[in-house]
């Protein structure tokens, strides 16, 4: 058969195809493309008849003669008439996929892939058999001229096509996006209709790649297909080449796209049709989760188990595509000798309720039946599904508590990938540590020395040999970064692989949620009733009046109206009438009262196309009726997110709604693209902004901005709460990890625990097969600490010891999966102290006030707009790493020191205009905390006088400070210029070093 060989010369280089000649001209040379012509199309059949044959001759010689004999001179006719069939009714991912089968039971398989493992040389002979080809200027049409510039094949079955422009040109990948959209109308034309044709569609330049897998004329929707640039849109510059020469040419960085193994890869394990819409949804791997899996893969390969990975991509990225690719390629991994690298992959979630979505993803992407099981029930159905060889586990990280570990236990002779749905840190605590202890553990130890079984429950925290973890969020804490990232060349841990926030919104594939950013500042004026009622004086009676006056009908009413007025104009007739809105409460019962309210202002109102819904946990008291969420909505709770959707299976609900209220519930973890507008009444900190606002972020057809409404937070506390996520998340500094021997100095000053208690704590509790008569004696050791606690007057001291338990059991958690710590008391002490934690008598708080109208009025509320405009972050802006662990909640304030604190608070903001919180100035404690980690300081404030001491320490602080806030100019100028007001922020921290050095804490 005669190849047609083309050369496109440089004199070339300033017409429009340019890179389709160049494109084409590497496949050709680098990756044994062989070049085909528009004549060996066939139009009707959308297919290379010639190369088919060719590769269906060649590999399955038997299958052929048998089709031959049964069909004589007909058989080719026969062969595709039945593909054809297969084609239209199937489509081509699954005919690439399982083949076609003509009668009498001849199968013929239309692409062979890559086994996972070596050891078979005819299945890898058939993989190298298949036939890569591309036919430039495809004439494709019967109806018109339309050419489409390239399309690539394989075994004469079209895979992708290629839209290519020149930058030089003034012509762009939009330019092809938009030919894809009004020139290629897929009617009636096979090698572009969906699931029937190619799998993949292609629009590119020189510089930037997208791509779609549904062509629906002006409503085609393209992806970016770019590798990013400096953590934004784009792509990098290659030496000699385009910017996107990673389809065509080999990187330092992995194989190119189009390459015989990554192209193949796609087709055979990756692509994805989704059923769950009406019309099916072909998924194809974006470039980020594609090269995440692809270096994953890579790096297990050859590094075997015993690692952590990482993986920060933006939310609203495919997670849970991602996180079922990888588990579904880690479980067919085999390393250089041909030997599995992974025996079993759990996927794990910290919700207590499986994220449905999560496993029917998973699920949806099993091709052999009985390798995916979700665990609903007990650990013991966990134990009976690894023991049992299922190959991906789906569970909650609760299945992994203390008193489940003997069901699972004995599992250190396999080998596991542990991949992790959103790692914050409740994958680094308690869970997390019994997790790893599990899948470690020697089922029958033979250590009989009791130390060294400690040694041992200790070492099962750590990092372990048959065990890897794979770590996905887009907002991680820094104990997420130090559990599970990848140390840099500074000695800071950083994530594996990245796709960053700014990422996704700079290529579109989510939307900025700052860009309309509205504030509002609620006044109210109270009038106290009771005069003479002390109680009303307290902080915590202060929190009630706040709440009373926050839940109060007149101040929730001029909120509604604010709410419900902005919907109707602003929002409701966005989507065609679909556009979704939520309103984040502070409680339960806001977010029932706002339902309430809402309802009543749409009916007084007349707006008839305006429906809300409320979403709440559990039953709530409203004076003295009992509601769930159920019985307000009127349906089961499991339906509300399709009733807000408005649609269910492709079938229109009746009635629509338009506006959520929550309380917690769906606040985070919830997927709603057609949700435009959050009206925020509740104060958000930091990770729970980030994804509190970022269910907002989902592109939908027609949306193309947000806006947000909040009444208790300001642009610049959001603004914070993002900034350590709009790139790489970092770290100032890795965590101490000798920390944990103060935690336990400080614990041990209280003079409540007793040694030889441990120590005989400890003999009995890391036994094996405890009894009811030694639970009794464990049990009298503990209590008689607890008697001693009884017996502290302080009830501030009685405080701090809870804390410090607290406090401890978090870090030791933490640390000991971090580092081998190979100290065996500090294992004993987190037993024992585990144990006095949860015995210690509550604190005595004094019960709630309970606030009315006849002890408060609400004399009158008055709501200001206060910021709108833009809040979204710059590129330009420094970096705000997070902070290792430096302090631990331990060290309550004093009723006096909560007295100084707030009239510090309150002369700066006299003095200079400002508001700053009490939060704020808690920032300082990081100073005090850092200056009492110098030794020969922290000696002179324990043996000198204040007075003798106080200079030393200013000027320690004032540096200290200095450098914490060089981020925040405000506070900073005050601290530099305002000598008054530093030095009576000076003393107030001083005291509290005093305080902390002199009692030994």
């Amino acid at each position: 058969m005669t190849e047609i060989k083309r050369t496109y010369s440089s004199d070339k280089i300033h017409r429009e195809n340019v890179v389709q000649y160049h494109l084409i001209n590497k496949l050709i040379q680098n990756l044994n493309y062989r070049q085909r012509i528009t004549d060996h199309y066939n139009h009707a059949l959308a297919l290379d008849k010639s190369l088919l044959l060719e590769f269906i001759k060649n590999t399955q010689t038997n299958e052929w003669r048998r089709l031959v004999d049964q069909y004589a001179s007909n058989a080719e006719d026969e062969f595709f008439k039945q593909l054809e069939k297969a084609l239209k009714k199937r489509g081509t991912l699954d005919v690439l996929r399982q083949g076609i089968k003509l009668i009498p039971g001849i199968k013929f398989s239309l692409c062979f892939f890559k086994p996972a493992s070596g050891l078979n040389e005819d299945l890898l002979s058939l993989y190298n058999a298949n036939i890569l080809s591309v036919i430039d200027e495809l004439a494709y049409s019967t109806k018109n001229d339309n050419r489409i510039d390239i399309v690539l094949f394989v075994n004469g079955i079209p895979l992708a096509t290629l839209e290519c422009k020149n930058l030089s040109t003034g012509s762009t990948f939009k330019h092809a996006e938009k030919q894809y959209r009004y020139d290629r109308a897929p009617a009636g034309e096979p090698l572009l209709t969906f699931k029937r044709g190619a799998l993949v569609h292609f629009a590119l330049d020189e510089d930037n790649v997208s791509m779609t897998t549904h062509l629906i004329n002006g409503n085609t929707r393209f992806l970016p297909f770019n590798r990013g640039r400096n953590n934004g849109a784009g792509n990098p510059e290659i030496p000699n080449e385009f910017r996107i020469a990673y389809l065509y040419q080999d990187q330092p960085e992995g194989k190119a796209i189009f390459s015989r193994d990554i192209l193949l890869d796609i087709v055979g394990r990756f692509i994805h049709l989704d059923n769950s819409e009406s019309k099916g949804k072909l998924i194809f791997p974006r470039f980020q989760q594609l090269d995440a899996i692809i270096k994953i893969l890579a790096h297990a390969k050859s590094n075997s188990t015993g690692n952590n990975y990482l993986i920060q991509h933006s939310a609203g990225s495919g997670k849970s595509n991602t996180i079922a690719w990888t588990a579904h390629r880690l479980i067919t991994l085999h390393d250089d000798n041909d030997q599995p690298i992974f025996n079993t992959a759990i996927i794990i979630t910290d919700r207590v309720v499986l994220d449905r979505q999560l496993q029917n993803t998973v699920a949806q992407f099993e091709h052999t039946k009985g390798i995916v099981r979700k665990i609903d029930g007990t650990s013991r159905q966990l134990k009976e599904a690894i023991e049992q060889g299922a190959r991906i586990i789906v569970t909650t990280i609760h299945k992994f508590s203390t008193d489940h570990l003997k069901e699972i236990s004995g599992q250190n002779t396999r080998k596991f990938a542990v991949l992790i749905d959103e790692a914050h840190g409740s994958q680094s605590g308690k869970h997390a540590d019994n997790l790893a202890k599990t899948l470690s553990r020697e089922e029958n130890s033979n250590l009989e020395d009791i130390e060294s079984i400690i040694a041992e429950y200790q070492r099962q925290r750590g990092p372990q040999a048959n065990v890897s973890y794979f770590a996905f969020t887009a907002t991680p804490k820094n104990v997420t970064l130090e559990r599970f990232g990848i140390k840099d060349t500074d000695g800071l841990p950083k994530p594996f692989h990245l796709y960053s926030m700014r990422q996704a919104i700079e290529e579109g594939f989510i939307l900025d949620v700052l860009q309309n950013y509205m504030t509002y500042k609620a006044y109210y004026q109270l009038e106290k009733a009771i005069e003479d009622d002390p109680g009303l004086s307290s902080r915590r009676a202060q929190q009630r009046v706040a709440r009373f006056a926050s839940l109060h009908p007149t101040a929730i009413a001029q909120k509604v109206e604010v709410i419900v007025e902005h919907f109707h104009r602003h929002v409701l007739n966005v989507l065609n009438g679909q556009a979704k809105a939520m309103i984040v409460t502070q409680s339960r019962e806001h977010a029932l009262r706002y339902y309430f309210a809402i309802k009543k202002y749409i009916a007084d109102r007349g707006y008839s196309g305006i429906k809300a819904l409320v979403a709440f946990s559990g039953e709530v008291n409203l004076d003295g009726e009992i509601f769930t969420e159920s019985a307000v909505n009127g349906f089961k709770e499991t339906e509300l997110p399709d009733r807000l959707n408005g649609i269910h299976n492709g079938i229109l609900y009746p009635e629509q709604y338009q506006i959520l209220i929550v309380a917690e519930k769906y606040q985070t973890g919830f997927d709603q693209p057609k949700l435009c507008t959050m009206y925020i009444d509740k104060k958000l900190d930091g990770l729970q902004a980030v994804q509190t606002l970022s269910r907002l972020n989902r592109t939908y057809p027609g949306k193309d901005q947000t806006f947000i409404l909040d009444f208790q937070n300001t642009i610049e506390d959001i603004q914070n709460a993002f900034r350590p996520y709009y790139e790489i998340t970092t770290l100032e500094a890795i965590t101490d990890p000798n920390q944990i021997y103060e935690l336990e100095g400080r614990i041990k000053s209280f003079s409540f625990i007793d040694e030889n208690e441990v120590n005989r704590f400890a003999d009995i509790y890391y036994r094996d097969l405890l009894d009811a008569q030694d639970r009794i004696v464990l049990e009298r050791l503990v209590r008689a600490a607890v008697q001693r606690f009884e017996y502290e007057e302080d009830e501030q001291r009685q405080e701090e010891f809870r804390q410090l338990l607290k406090s401890y059991g978090r870090f030791y958690s933490f640390v000991a999966q971090v580092v081998k710590l190979q100290d065996p008391w500090l294992e004993k002490l987190f037993a024992y102290t585990s144990w006095l934690s949860r015995l210690l008598p509550n604190r005595n708080i004094p019960p709630d006030i309970e606030l009315t109208p006849d002890m408060l009025r609400l004399q009158a509320i008055r709501l200001e707009k206060r910021e709108q405009g833009k809040a979204s972050l710059s590129v330009n802006e420094p970096p705000a790493p997070l902070y290792a662990i430096k302090e631990f909640g331990a060290n309550p304030y004093t009723e006096d020191e909560e007295r100084s604190l707030s009239e510090i608070i309150d002369s700066f903001n006299q003095r200079h205009g400002t508001e700053f919180t009490k939060e704020d100035f808690l920032r300082f404690e990081q100073v005090n905390q850092e200056i009492l980690c110098d030794a020969d300081l922290k000696d002179m404030l324990k043996n000198n006088p204040p007075d003798v001491v106080f200079s030393a320490f200013s000027q320690a602080f004032f540096e200290g400070a200095i450098k914490l806030f060089q981020r925040d100019n405000q506070l900073q100028n005050i601290v530099m210029t305002d000598p008054e007001a530093r030095n009576q922020a000076i003393k107030h921290f001083f005291s509290r070093a005093l305080k902390e050095i002199r009692n030994g804490l």
